[in-house]
């Protein structure tokens, strides 16, 4: 047994861990059903792969998830109960892209009406929408041919159904874009699944009316701040989990300084800091394979921050694509509900941020900055402020912003590694997600879900 003497005891109904948006809302369900719980988290803030920050002068900057679109009904659900508003992307005017010799062209619309590789780009993105919609997202593993998908990569069905390599440039980008992964790494099947529970390709990749329609006015942390508020001395930060053991009797849950003893455990962390968690028993194989198959994405956020947002003034909307040898693949105008001062953020994919990632500071700046001043002008690269985030290097992430599965994953243990119960441990997190797995609104129905499932094992144990 555990060596005790000296830690503090606490005893619940429910121990939750993590304080990301699934373990939040989790203790939010649990909460409104009268249901006795503790939160422990290991950072020292709330919101896990969602990260607020304020700088100099009260701008608020999302490193994390920042976006909610019309059809994340819980996300937007969960910030009206709290009051914390949104406001719509900005995106008048004219987009940019930049193709792989260095071409700058601007175009009006969701998506450019031509341009090299379109039409191949458009028809293998729609063949995608059309096996997705054959995908059983409650049970994956009951698709049919999903042992089939799930024996190749995006990247081999990409080159098997176009040569243009243009083409490939554009979905490697919206595979980098969406699973922070290139298309070699990725399960072609959890595409499928991942479409299929967002509803296609097109509300994954655009903004108005999908995915990235709107952000939060105080930053996409708001509401999770208000739930930590709302649960008080319940919510426990700065306290790692080491060990969490079960028996008939319930669970024990260990941290540095502090022993939970419960009836049921939600576990609600990302794969890689679930597998840094020492279980007792064990992790059956089904869980712990679907682990190892689970990496997190490649992915960083650099934020440029302006007097105003100048690139306005010229007819450009801020957004842009780039499939040159820089480091960034994607701009966006993320300036504050009021419009000023100026934001512009860039993201930084896969392989493009594992080169990146390993130059000093002062070089990786000058390089998001040159991209900048590519897509929105020279005065891009003159920023007031510059700040950047490297979720590869996030302590307790260790990548972002979900995980993806890597082939075979999904056929070896998905129907029992996924999300079923270890014994009196639930597991929550966005990449239990039947839909929009990945996204908050993803992590806030895994965490109802998963509190549902405790209520009533807790009810039928009497």
């Amino acid at each position: 047994m555990w060596e005790e003497t000296g830690m503090d005891l606490i005893e619940s109904e429910v121990v939750i861990v993590g304080a990301g948006y699934a373990g939040l809302a989790a203790a939010l369900r649990l909460h409104d059903a009268g249901v006795d719980c503790v939160v422990v988290e290991a950072a020292g803030r709330v919101a896990g792969r969602v990260l607020t920050e304020t700088r100099a002068g009260g701008l608020t900057l999302d490193h994390g998830g920042q976006w909610v679109g019309p059809t994340q009904t819980h996300l937007l659900a969960l910030a009206a109960r709290f009051g914390c508003g949104t406001f719509p992307t900005w995106e008048t005017g004219r987009h940019v892209e930049v193709w792989h010799d260095g071409t700058t062209v601007p175009y009006l619309g969701a998506a450019p009406a031509e341009g090299p590789g379109i039409a191949e780009y458009t028809r293998v993105t729609a063949v995608l929408d059309d096996l997705a919609r054959t995908v059983d997202t409650e049970a994956p593993w009951r698709t049919p041919r999903c042992a089939q998908f799930d024996a190749c990569t995006a990247d081999s069905f990409f080159r098997s159904h176009t040569t243009d390599s243009d083409a490939l440039r554009r979905l490697a980008l919206g595979v980098q874009g969406v699973w922070c992964a290139e298309p070699y790494e990725i399960s072609l099947f959890h595409v499928l699944f991942y479409l299929a529970a967002a509803g296609g390709w097109e509300q994954l990749m655009e903004t108005r009316g999908c995915a990235q329609d709107s952000r939060f006015t105080e930053g996409a942390a708001a509401p999770a701040r208000a739930v930590a508020d709302l649960l008080g001395a319940r919510l426990r930060l700065g306290e790692p989990v080491v060990r969490v053991a079960q028996d008939a009797g319930g669970v024990r849950v260990r941290t540095a300084s502090t022993l939970v003893e419960a009836r049921r455990a939600i576990v609600a962390l990302p794969p890689h800091a679930v597998r840094a968690i020492r279980f007792d028993p064990g992790l059956p194989v089904s869980r712990d394979g679907w682990l190892s198959h689970s990496p997190m994405g490649r992915v960083a956020k650099a934020h440029a921050v302006y007097d105003t947002p100048f690139w306005r003034a010229t007819g450009l909307s801020g957004i842009a694509t780039l499939y040159d040898d820089g480091p960034v693949g994607v701009v966006f105008d993320n300036s504050p509900a009021g419009g000023a001062p100026g934001v512009l953020v860039a993201f930084v994919y896969g392989d493009r941020l594992t080169r990146w990632a390993d130059l000093d500071p002062g070089r990786r700046r000058d390089e998001v900055l040159a991209s900048l001043a590519r897509v929105a002008g020279d005065a891009a690269a003159r920023p007031l402020d510059y700040t950047e985030k490297i979720w590869s290097r996030d302590t307790f992430a260790r990548g972002g912003y979900e995980a993806y599965m890597t082939p075979g994953g999904w056929t070896g243990y998905g129907r029992r590694g996924w999300r079923e119960p270890t014994g009196h441990v639930h597991w929550a997190g966005t990449e239990t997600a039947s839909a929009w797995n990945g996204y908050i609104d993803g992590a806030i129905s895994s965490g109802y879900r998963a509190a549902d499932d405790v209520i009533g094992s807790l009810q039928a144990d009497g």
